[in-house]
């Protein structure tokens, strides 16, 4: 029985960047004003960084959650908008197609559009399945407006889903300020102990190096892959997933920019993993993800700087990760957030979602002192559930490829893949069926752009669509693709749009 005696009163946050003060952030703007925030920090301690393109969620949490104004966050992290990731030689050399956000058309009685579709295609009587996606269709364009107002239901220009590209550091210091002017505490050190309690092994207490004892009574673990609570002091355990995505490093570095500001993020695969291309108004971040089983770091920063749009603003910075998850994200008294809590890779854009998504998770199953196990075991299921289902989307990207060209995506092409994902792409392969497993982060237009980009092309489509009159099928699916060729036409370009919305300051 929950009593106000019985209440937390007391939240530390372990870790900064992005995940720490995103989690802060929206502790204090929910949390009773009689709840401290504390988030612990150290300067001397660098972060990871690399998140710098965002799914539409990221929307959501900043303007709906905390109540940022858009305009304000873009330019104060020199950012740019996001219609969804261009791949580039993915399934073949000299392949390329959109992931773009959204929808596709829209839905006739039971069924989703792209059955509709997918009858004319394979009679060979309509364009790729990108020409029905406002996203897709705008973004090789450099397109990108948000919705009108006035937009009816009905229109492409209606609910424009879209996310951003910005500098990660300069997303962190935003939070920092909104966060502290709403009442969190940021202590500057390095954490050199862990107190436990005796009777439940709970975390009582952190202490600094100058020899600060900081008490808490629930503890968010943001210290990044070596989860300094969750981890170290836990030994909560680890679920390696390298068998299915064998990517364990990165090579980063900025460059200077070149060329217009796309509206979206560039994915092209390499001999040994693929490479991203981020632009803010700034600069464009770039990475090389490999594995280093098939090539060294040496040859990966060189095949870096060898593909970048632009001069190299720095020296390639490597990155080691194991991708995977913790068994636990929720133990005794620590949470963990972002990168503590697991980590795959960013082909998606998914981290920076994955920790935002835990912490909305946690405000809806926030606990008292006793940290009640039936919301903590909910909380891990769900959390586990989430990343493995994002785990399979990836692990899609790698298996669904034709290419035999180098060890490593001989490797992929041939690997075993997990049931689930076996089962999703069967089903999609006998008729273009695709059903949604519960709360699944990717919805049916990501699965489905994503399958038919990697050339897994149905044999056939649903018999219903077979009731609807030749002519009127035709009109239907034409009509589509106009609505939203018009709709791309009347957009501006994606840097007249920033020049006019949100500019950073020089």
């Amino acid at each position: 029985m929950t009593t106000s005696d019985n209440r937390i009163r007391k939240v530390v946050v372990v870790g900064g960047g992005s995940a720490g003060w995103m989690a802060a952030a929206a502790l204090v703007t929910y949390l009773d004003k009689s709840v401290s925030v504390r988030l612990v920090e150290s300067e001397e301690i660098g972060i990871v960084g690399v998140g710098e393109s965002t799914v539409p969620f990221m929307k959501t949490f900043n303007t709906q959650m905390l109540g940022i104004d858009e305009a304000d966050f873009i330019r104060e992290t020199e950012g740019t908008f996001k219609l969804g990731i261009q791949f580039n030689d993915w399934a073949r050399i000299g392949d390329s197609y959109v992931h773009g956000f959204g929808t596709i058309g829209r839905s006739l009685g039971p069924l989703p559009f792209h059955q509709y579709w997918l009858k004319l295609f394979l009679a060979g009587r309509a364009p790729e399945i990108g020409a029905y996606s406002l996203p897709t269709v705008a973004a090789p364009l450099d397109k990108f407006a948000i919705s009108p107002p006035d937009a009816s239901s009905g229109s492409s220009l209606a609910d424009i889903a879209y996310g951003y590209q910005f500098d990660a550091g300069l997303y962190a210091r935003y939070l920092r300020g909104l966060a502290e002017r709403r009442g969190v505490q940021r202590t500057e050190g390095k954490v050199v102990d862990v107190v436990q309690r005796g009777e439940d092994g709970f975390i009582e207490a952190i202490v600094m190096e100058n020899g600060e004892r900081i008490e808490g009574e629930l503890f968010i673990d943001c210290s990044g892959f070596r989860g300094l609570l969750i981890e170290q002091t836990l030994k909560t355990g680890y679920e390696a997933w390298t068998r299915w995505l064998p990517c364990d490093r990165a090579m980063v570095a900025p460059s200077a920019s070149a060329g217009p500001l796309t509206p979206y993020t560039r994915v092209s695969a390499r001999p040994a993993g693929w490479q991203w291309r981020i632009p803010t108004q700034s600069r464009v971040g770039n990475g090389y993800v490999y594995s280093s089983n098939h090539i060294s770091d040496d040859e990966a920063a060189a095949t870096l700087l060898a593909h970048l749009d632009g001069p190299a603003l720095a020296d390639p910075r490597p990155l080691r990760f194991t991708p995977g998850r913790r068994k636990q994200f929720w133990n005794r008294n620590v949470v963990a957030v972002g990168l503590a809590g697991g980590f795959m890779e960013p082909l998606e854009s998914t981290a920076i979602y994955l920790a935002q998504s835990g912490v909305q998770r946690l405000l809806g199953l926030f606990p008292d002192r006793d940290c009640d196990p039936l919301l903590r075991d909910r909380f891990n299921r769900e959390s586990a559930f989430e990343h493995e289902r994002v785990r399979d989307f990836l692990v899609l990207h790698y298996n669904a490829t034709e290419r035999d060209d180098t060890p490593f995506w001989n490797h992929c092409r041939t690997m075993a893949i997990p049931d689930p994902l076996r089962e999703t792409i069967d089903l999609f392969r006998l008729d273009g069926r695709y059903f949604r497993n519960a709360e699944d982060f990717f919805a049916l237009p990501s699965w489905v752009q994503v399958m038919l980009g990697q050339r897994i092309v149905p044999r056939g489509y649903h018999p219903i669509v077979d009731t609807l009159p030749a002519d009127r099928l035709e009109q239907f699916v034409d009509r589509t693709r106009q609505d939203v060729a018009r709709a791309v036409n009347a957009m501006p370009d994606h840097q007249v749009f920033i020049d006019h919305y949100c500019k950073a300051m020089p």
